[in-house]
């Protein structure tokens, strides 16, 4: 069995556990409702900041990989030029 499908197994029981612990809680419909809203805010922000961090990091990582092109560039730019 692969990882991937043991994974994608962990994942849909545990989905299956929170839907059923919700159906069967004692609160009230509404307030489940609302328990529900704000959990999936808080998920969905959660995942925003981890967005924003990767594309950030994956940002600076490009910059820094460029200028060190730019800067090798311009070196052997440079050598040319005192060779000729």
């Amino acid at each position: 069995m692969s990882t991937g499908k043991i994974l994608l197994g962990v994942l849909a029981g545990v989905a299956a556990g929170a839907a059923l612990g919700i159906l069967f809680a004692p609160d009230k419909g509404e307030n489940t409702r609302k328990k529900i809203v704000k959990k999936s805010n808080d998920y969905v922000e959660s995942v925003k900041e981890k967005l924003d961090d990767l594309l950030e990091s994956i940002s600076s990582r490009v910059e820094e990989v460029v200028d060190g092109a730019k800067e090798s560039v311009s070196d052997a730019v440079g050598k040319a030029k005192t060779k000729v």
